[in-house]
């Protein structure tokens, strides 16, 4: 991957990677697409990543159907898959970590501690690998996206961070290869956080501006959902992720619901246009 990687750059190539975890769907795909729109080659890599993952989170379980995987790469015409082994990654006395501090203990970091070591860690070693000039993630991770931002600023690293809209389901639900989890009931159930942000949506529409009230609005909604469990359900800064008192300036509401044992998260971006608040869902 190094190989091909510093010929494309000597012949001048932008190189464009998705990184991702596997059990692709239409999200990842649109990665893709994004990226053969502004780059050649185009390169994703499929690693699913054990440092991301707590010991009581659900790595045995996740999804690995590789073979369709590859089916869908190639019709969507990558120009070459980065399938690295765990042992390739991360070497047999491996101990040095990246760790972006403030950012990594809000939110998911804090629910889910260590993680965003594990992300920042990959993610380094992916760029530095495959030493793209543009790299492709999706909005629905929000707050991981920013820590990718802050990390390749902080390390002054050669690539650009694009960032690309939540791609979702016909009913609203952000597509997330933890959906596969999802049967029945629980299904109709995980719908509850778009129709959460939706309500948070209304109120500004209204005039809301008052944080609290806002993230009431998306609490009633969950409430009514008996299977959800809430871990957060808040409206913070874009750029630091901490909880805002009004919102006045660009902004994600954040969300993050068990839907019996499974574990999702979504939001939406608010940011001012003028003298109005627009929102993307």
């Amino acid at each position: 991957m190094k190989e091909r990687a510093r010929a494309a750059r000597q012949e001048q190539q932008i190189i464009g990677l998705v990184p991702t975890m596997g059990a692709l769907h239409a999200g990842h795909l649109a990665l893709v697409e994004r990226a053969r729109r502004e780059c050649s080659p185009v390169y994703a890599s499929i690693f699913l990543n054990p440092k991301q993952f707590a010991a009581n989170e659900d790595l045995s379980r996740y999804p690995r159907p590789l073979e369709a995987d590859v089916e869908k790469l190639t019709a969507a015409r990558v120009d070459g898959l980065f399938l690295p082994e765990a042992g390739e990654i991360y070497p047999a006395g491996f101990s040095t970590y990246v760790h972006v501090e403030g950012l990594s203990e809000r939110l998911e970091g804090r629910s889910r501690a260590g993680h965003f070591r594990g992300v920042s860690t990959v993610v380094l070693k992916l760029l530095e690998i495959v030493q793209p000039h543009f790299a492709y993630f999706g909005r629905k991770d929000a707050q991981q996206v920013r820590i990718v931002q802050q990390m390749v600023r902080d390390l002054n690293l050669d690539t650009e961070i694009v960032v690309c809209p939540i791609v979702r389901e016909a009913d609203g639900l952000a597509m997330s290869s933890r959906n596969a989890y999802l049967q029945g009931e629980e299904r109709r159930a995980a719908t509850t956080l778009f129709r959460a942000l939706r309500a948070a949506e209304s109120e500004i529409a209204a005039g809301v501006r008052d944080s609290l009230e806002l993230q009431g609005a998306m609490r009633k909604v969950l409430a009514s959902e008996p299977r959800a469990r809430v871990d957060y359900a808040e409206i913070v800064d874009a750029e630091t992720f901490e909880p805002v008192v009004r919102v006045a300036r660009r902004c994600y509401a954040v969300l993050a619901v068990y839907v019996g044992k499974t574990r999702l998260i979504d939001n939406m971006l608010i940011e001012p246009v003028g003298e109005e608040l627009r929102v993307e869902v």
